[in-house]
């Protein structure tokens, strides 16, 4: 493999100045990689991609490449005590480092958004071998957290330069999941506004939905959340920030846990979710659940739907929508013991972004388990 520092072209902004064609992938820095691909094979039904490590020439580091249909996640672990992965999984524990978007121009990409106030985390690199050529660039976002643009269209290796086909006797069956929905970013007091600011002025996003303490709100505690999408909506980012309430809220136990603001959760969609739920719950994968009585009136709220409530109901799906359709969603418990990560199932029928309804019973189940772990 070679690489080699691409020069950057001196390109006039569009209207869209940024084009996004969706995720590419998101890494994970975690504390195992080895055990943690097993377990998102198990759990989760990913299948074995690509590898790199010692044995590629990656003398630092190991990342395991799992795919399933268009989502992509690389895990990855430090060799070494003196790593900056060793670090970030020191402070943080198992956690999202990198979210990686597609884009046609890598090289262009880097100089819209550092032009317009972004924080250069990679300068734009070209990295080589006998399939291609891969082309990379990111900046910095909220945390520890990278945005990398990530350019292969001239590439048609297994992943990208230095990784390996990464074969395995060991490949469960898929369970439907598709693609990256959205990803939601827990940051501190006061900083939400901030950051909605660097998605609309660095990275060209529109703020499409709002959400205040009124919204988002129990008895005990509160958020605030604003939603920022590309302009074609294929890449959407939440942001919250914890509001004032009598208690702790769930984005407060977030950051003291993670130490910093970072990644809360991956959206994952699937086109089947009731079938989805029932083979991730077979495999152990646990979600949160919510009184029995949400589904008295929840139909009501919603209209009518396609799906059977009852198998629903059973599973803990919740039923939200907008003004374009409506939307079943459901949230799984942290994926690791410090109460920080955790993935949403979502399968959209019509509704382009999210709803009102479901943040009080979701809020209410996220603080039982708060108050179990003692954090409320």
């Amino acid at each position: 493999m070679t690489i080699t520092q691409g020069a950057v072209k001196n390109t006039e902004a569009s209207t869209d100045f940024l084009p996004l064609h969706g995720t590419d992938y998101v890494e994970f820095y975690v504390g195992n990689a080895k055990q943690a691909a097993h377990f998102y094979k198990t759990a989760f039904g990913f299948q074995s991609l690509a590898y790199a490590g010692p044995e590629t020439g990656m003398m630092d580091k190991v990342s395991y490449v799992l795919r399933q249909n268009k989502l992509t996640f690389v895990l990855t672990t430090a060799l070494r005590k003196d790593s900056e992965i060793a670090a970030h999984v020191a402070l943080h524990g198992d956690g999202v480092k990198f979210l990686a978007l597609k884009v046609e121009d890598a090289k262009d990409a880097w100089l819209q958004t550092t032009r317009r106030g972004g924080k250069s985390y990679l300068e734009p690199v070209v990295y080589k071998d006998n399939d291609g050529e891969v082309v990379m660039s990111g900046i910095h976002t909220y945390g520890d957290t990278v945005h990398l643009f990530i350019e292969r269209k001239n590439y048609s290796g297994v992943f990208m330069p230095g990784f390996r086909k990464w074969d395995t006797a060991y490949n469960p069956v898929d369970t439907g999941l598709l693609y990256v929905d959205h990803c939601v970013g827990n940051v501190g007091w006061n900083q939400m506004n901030p950051w909605v600011k660097f998605y609309e002025e660095v990275m060209g996003f529109k703020n499409i939905l709002s959400f205040d303490d009124k919204d988002i709100s129990t008895e005990y505690s509160a958020l605030m959340s604003k939603v920022m999408s590309n302009g074609n909506g294929y890449v959407k980012f939440p942001i919250n920030e914890p509001a004032e309430g009598k208690k702790k809220s769930q984005v407060e136990e977030y950051l003291d846990f993670y130490n910093g603001e970072g990644v809360q959760h991956v959206a994952i969609a699937t086109s089947d979710i009731v079938n989805t739920v029932t083979s991730l719950v077979d495999r152990g994968v646990e979600f949160l659940k919510v009184p029995q009585s949400y589904y008295d009136d929840v139909l009501e709220r919603v209209g009518a739907i396609d799906e059977d409530l009852q198998p629903l109901s059973q599973l803990g799906i919740l039923i939200d929508k907008d003004d374009e359709g409506y939307l079943l969603q459901i949230f799984s418990k942290p994926l690791q013991d410090r109460p920080t990560l955790f993935f949403e199932i979502i399968q959209r029928k019509g509704a382009k972004s999210f709803g009102k309804g479901n943040f009080k019973a979701l809020f209410e189940a996220l603080e039982r388990e708060q108050e179990a772990r003692g954090n409320l």
